[in-house]
Order: structure tokens, then C-alpha cells, then sequence
């Protein structure tokens, strides 16, 4: 007949820790959703930026959110280790400037202009293959079949 006040709270008990292991389902697929940007797409939009011209990392920051037209912001929290790395392996060389305020200024150096030929050649065909993926994605589930629309039209190589 009724529920005992055990059998509602172990049902209770139940549905919290299923809710709680969706919310950690939905929290790591945010997550792994954002570190294809950040470990996939931060470092060769760095050195682009770079191949543009000495730069800190809040400018490469504002510079990548300026090229994707704020559809992505990277913090400087991601791009600073990053810069560290580079420079641990020679693909970048920073000096402290000391006009306005104390800053560490990044420069390419011949090794990091190889390095960013090497992973851009590396790198196209699977950003163009994700490009495919994301087509698919729009035509099948949003019924979007113009590319053109969703801004994916890849340029010339």
C-alpha cells in the first residue's frame, strides 16, 4: 500500500545520484567539447598569429577572438602555458619589453616558422575533414544543406 519512509528515501537516493551523473555527463562533454579548440586549434592559431608578428598573449588572445569574429576568445590562462612550451622547445622566443608596462613579448623564431609549416601541413586535413563532419551534422539534424549559409565553404588552400 504505502511507501515506507525507507523505500522514498532510498528512491530519493536513486534519482539525486542519477541527476548528479547526468549533470557530470553534461560537464565533461562541455569540457571535451572545449579542448578540441584548446589543445586541437590553440596552438596553430598561435603561431598564426605569431607569422603576423611579435605579440603578447593578451594581443594573440584578442587577435584570435578578433579573427573569428568573437565566436572564440581563448583565455590567456590557456595561451600563456602554451607560450611557455613553445618557447621550453625553441618555436618562440619571448623578451621582456620595457616600454609602458613590463611584458613579455613573443616572437617566431626559425625553428617555430618550421615547426608552424609542419603542423599547418598536418593539420589541414583533418580540420577539413571536421569541416565534413559539421556539413553532415547541419544537413542531417538541422536540415541545412548550404554550406555556404553556415559559413563552412573552405577557401583555397
Amino acid at each position: 500500500m504505502d511507501k515506507s519512509i525507507k523505500e522514498m528515501e532510498k528512491e530519493l537516493h536513486e534519482e539525486y545520484k542519477r541527476k548528479l551523473n547526468l549533470l557530470k555527463k553534461v560537464k565533461a562533454e562541455k569540457e571535451a567539447v572545449g579542448q578540441v579548440f584548446t589543445k586541437g586549434i590553440l596552438p596553430i592559431y598561435v603561431f598564426y598569429i605569431l607569422t603576423l608578428g611579435p605579440a603578447n598573449g593578451n594581443d594573440i588572445a584578442n587577435q584570435i577572438a578578433a579573427h573569428t569574429k568573437g565566436h572564440w576568445a581563448p583565455s590567456t590562462g590557456g595561451i600563456y602555458p602554451l607560450l611557455k612550451k613553445m618557447e621550453k622547445q625553441g618555436y618562440v622566443e619571448g623578451v621582456v619589453s620595457e616600454e609602458g608596462r613590463l611584458q613579455k613579448i613573443y616572437t617566431l623564431t626559425p625553428q617555430g616558422w618550421e615547426e608552424y609549416d609542419r603542423k599547418k601541413e598536418l593539420l589541414f586535413d583533418k580540420i577539413h575533414d571536421a569541416l565534413e563532419v559539421f556539413r553532415s551534422v547541419a544537413k542531417e539534424i538541422y536540415g541545412v544543406d548550404d554550406a555556404h549559409a553556415l559559413g563552412l565553404e573552405p577557401e583555397n588552400r
